[in-house]
């Protein structure tokens, strides 16, 4: 499914036009990936679109006298890992991960087929998440998303 994904993001983050489900069906299709992946990971971006609409929507304006901490559930532990979870919680510190965009993340975590994410896929999950909003993230952390064997820079 990851393929899938690293292909969407490097052929169309930067698309002017949105691609219609049904055409980039076909187009995968006709570069050999399997069906059922394929569908999968349209799935998994329709469900994202929808998320982050949603968001982009009816956006959550942060008290700014109060500091929120996200606390996993176990199950949410074990699929992402105490190293992935280190660099969400970092990305957070810095500025750089907002806490809709951390939901949003972790939601889509947890609708992967991965039973322990490696780090270069939750690199390409930012990635997406950022691109679902029509967020560019900055230079730097580009540079920082972009540096696994996952995604072409």
């Amino acid at each position: 499914m990851f393929e899938v994904l690293a292909y969407v993001f490097e052929n169309y983050a930067h698309a002017s036009g949105a691609v219609t489900l049904p055409a980039l069906q076909r187009q995968l299709f006709a570069l050999n990936f399997d069906q059922h992946v394929i569908e999968r990971a349209l799935l998994w971006l329709q469900d994202l679109k929808t998320q982050a609409h949603q968001l982009i929507e009816k956006p959550v304006v942060p008290d700014r006298t109060t500091r929120s901490m996200r606390i996993l559930a176990s199950w949410e532990q074990k699929r992402l890992g105490t190293d992935n979870w280190a660099y969400l919680c970092f990305l957070q510190s810095i500025g750089k991960l907002s806490d809709a965009k951390l939901e949003l993340v972790l939601d889509r975590v947890t609708a992967t087929p991965a039973a322990l994410l490696s780090l270069p896929d939750l690199k390409l999950i930012i990635l997406m998440v950022y691109w679902s909003m029509n967020d560019e993230p900055d230079d730097l952390l580009l540079d920082e998303l972009c540096d696994s064997p996952r995604t072409i820079h």
